[in-house]
């Protein structure tokens, strides 16, 4: 198929009318009022009682938002343009009062270091007597788009389909998370079943620095029976997931010095050690001769309850032929129970504009990722005592942490997670989800397990192993974010039935 960017199902006016992002006079998109009136007509001709029609009825709307969501570059890293996030966060907004709830609020908070956080949105619609209430979470903010060069399209933040998939930054991580939640609420209109309580989150990708103080100053509003993440993935397409566990990370810069200034590497070169190669020594011992990590005092989780084929990885990752496999253990103990040690990036000298010098010190920044059962503080002193046991020649050596986070595990029972059960596998016309566990980090879990104890914690999302979130060409699979739709909308209908009061 031809590469065009996308044009939703009709003209671009009829798509308006059904829920696409407007502009406002000030400069925020809104949803429209025509669009909330011809939701409502579908869903009333569809009937509540048949959720499937009334998500069909709503696609193209949700579609076109999150085209128009994907326009908005909302990267809350240090450096960019951070007007992008407060207009992300308006029309998240927007979207949430278009689609029903009555008290919507974006909210900021201070992090630990004092700095003021990135815009989050809290909306909110009570519970019908009896009922219980389901917080709804999402992030707005994305990923940079790196080098564009590495994208087959000219712009990474205009949508464009191919073969079924909707490329773009932020297409998939997170924002059609986001437009899962509205799609969910456009379905029921005025006729929720449950309270509702949507939490879209402005800075995940850069740490979360200030959710916690969000969580705490907000902790009544955000109160829930049931907590929906929509920040995760299925295992494949065609077969939903339930994520049940998640790793720990720790990101830590290593500095080394060796002299106190860069000296000709011919007339000092032998004897004299260089910062740039004990790094890179120190750095190789990270793991064994196997490639399993190398560091004493890291924990192993449990054995993983499924397995991947190594040749699916290979696809996946992107594997070059020739290129063999690292550590031991089944693969997907390797992914989502093992550790991991992997040194993101090195401050030195580019190959173009190095000297014949030998470096007084270089830097770099290496990321821990933890197995379920650790936790991030011990996990830092645990590579800290390894550089330092280490570093070679004697150089001087720093560790400092940048970002710390513990893994979770879930435990997956009970009757919110029945509810789940039941709804994905109507969602997927028969296909139960399986529960999986993911390499990746979401932190903040651990932080609502702490101050929600008694709610049940569902961990979904949109992505598929060829979702590529993080990276260029991120993409999301059109069918299966329908089913997501529904499967979400079906959810908060199961809920309202298991957790009646």
């Amino acid at each position: 198929m031809p590469e065009s960017v996308v044009e939703p199902p009709g003209t671009g006016e009829r798509v308006r009318d059904r829920g696409a992002v407007g502009t406002t006079s000030g400069g925020s998109p809104s949803w429209s009022r025509t669009a909330a009136m011809t939701v409502a007509t579908a869903i009333t001709m569809a009937g509540m009682s048949d959720l499937r029609a009334a998500v069909e009825a709503v696609m193209p709307g949700v579609r076109a938002d999150l085209e128009r969501l994907v326009t908005i570059p909302s990267v809350a890293f240090d450096g960019f343009d951070h007007s992008h996030v407060v207009t992300s966060a308006a029309a998240v907004a927007d979207l949430l009062r278009e689609a029903g709830l009555p008290d919507v609020r974006i909210v900021t908070a201070k992090g630990p270091s004092g700095k003021t956080g990135q815009p989050a949105v809290i909306g909110r619609k009570p519970a019908p007597p009896g009922a219980p209430t389901v917080l709804l979470y999402a992030h707005h903010d994305v990923q940079p788009a790196g080098d564009l060069a590495n994208w087959d399209q000219d712009d990474p933040f205009v949508a464009v389909e191919r073969d079924g998939r909707l490329f773009g930054r932020g297409c998939a991580d997170d924002k059609a998370g986001v437009m899962a939640h509205v799609a969910a609420l456009r379905a029921f209109g005025d006729d929720l079943p449950v309270g509702v309580t949507v939490f879209v989150e402005g800075e995940e990708e850069f740490g979360s620095d200030s959710l916690e103080t969000i969580i705490a100053e907000n902790r009544e509003a955000l109160a829930a029976d049931v907590i929906v993440i929509a920040d995760s993935g299925n295992w494949d397409v065609g077969t939903p997931g339930l994520t049940t566990s998640l790793r720990g990370l720790v990101n830590a810069y290593v500095e080394v010095r060796t002299l106190k200034q860069a000296v000709h590497s011919g007339m000092f070169g032998g004897p004299v050690p260089d910062a740039l190669t004990a790094l890179c020594r120190l750095l190789a011992t990270l793991h064994d001769e196997n490639g399993d990590v190398a560091i004493e005092g890291l924990s192993t989780g449990q054995a993983a309850p499924l397995d991947m084929p190594e040749q699916r990885l290979r696809d996946e990752s992107g594997m070059l032929d020739g290129v063999d496999f690292i550590g031991t253990g089944r693969i997907v103990e390797r992914i989502w129970t093992k550790p991991t040690a992997t040194v993101l990036g090195i401050d030195a000298p580019g190959a173009r504009e190095s000297a014949n010098a030998l470096q007084p010190k270089a830097r770099a920044k290496v990321s821990i990722r933890l197995a379920p059962g650790d936790d991030d503080k011990s996990a830092f002193e645990a590579l800290k005592r390894h550089l330092e046991a280490h570093v070679p020649w004697g150089a001087q050596l720093d560790v400092t942490l940048d970002q710390g986070g513990n893994p979770c595990v879930i435990d997956a029972t009970g009757p919110a997670f029945d509810a789940a059960r039941s709804a994905f596998t109507e969602a997927w016309d028969g296909t139960a989800p399986v529960d999986m566990g993911v390499g990746g980090s979401i932190p903040f879990i651990a932080t609502f397990q702490e101050m929600f104890p008694d709610a049940a914690i569902l961990v979904t999302g949109v992505e598929d192993p060829d979702a590529r979130a993080h990276g260029p060409n991120e993409s999301l699979h059109l069918e299966e974010f329908r089913r997501v739709c529904h499967a979400e909308a079906l959810l908060l209908r199961n809920v309202a039935e298991a957790l009646k009061k």
